[in-house]
């Protein structure tokens, strides 16, 4: 199982996406305060729909708390200042990808310190950073990739066939 890390997310839409995401690919959601938005509003629970029942969500008042109840964890730091491409990281099962909050991202001390576990999202080179939702999905997608979509119902089929 994955974890997902927001520290500080700021925008209550992103971070329903986000857990819908979460939920639909069996990935724990850690939530890191302050927030931009009350856990319960409306809009948050409206973007996440009727998923939440599959969300296992975990909330820290602050960085520190996060470290201290999450001894050892093996992290990856998503920023756009990082210099390794996210599908060059090597993901385990278990591992955290951590985002930042929308308007700045990961504070640059923790960057600096994990700098050999930070990811980026390849863009254009004027281009700021993508919409948060949109990272997590990608960088989620691409860690399930490489474990072989563990517990991912991977095949589909059209209502009408009969193979």
């Amino acid at each position: 199982m994955l974890n997902i890390v927001l520290h500080e997310p700021e925008i209550h839409y992103n971070t329903g996406n986000i857990a819908r995401t979460c939920a639909c690919t069996g990935a724990r959601l850690h939530l890191i305060k302050p927030y931009g938005f009350e856990i319960t509003d409306r809009h948050l629970k409206r973007a996440g729909l009727d998923y939440w029942h599959f969300l296992d969500i975990t909330e820290y008042e602050n960085l520190e708390d996060f470290f201290e109840r999450n001894p050892g964890a093996r992290i990856h730091y998503a920023s756009t200042k990082a210099k390794r491409v996210h599908s060059e990281a090597l993901f385990k099962d278990g591992d955290y990808i951590m985002f930042g909050k929308e308007s700045r991202g990961l504070p640059e001390s923790l960057l600096e310190r994990n700098y050999d576990m930070c990811l980026r999202i390849p863009m254009i080179k004027d281009a700021r950073s993508l919409n948060l939702s949109n990272s997590v999905a990608v960088v989620i997608y691409e860690a399930l990739r490489q474990l072989s979509y563990p517990g991912l119902w991977t095949e589909g089929n059209l209502t009408g066939r009969k193979d």
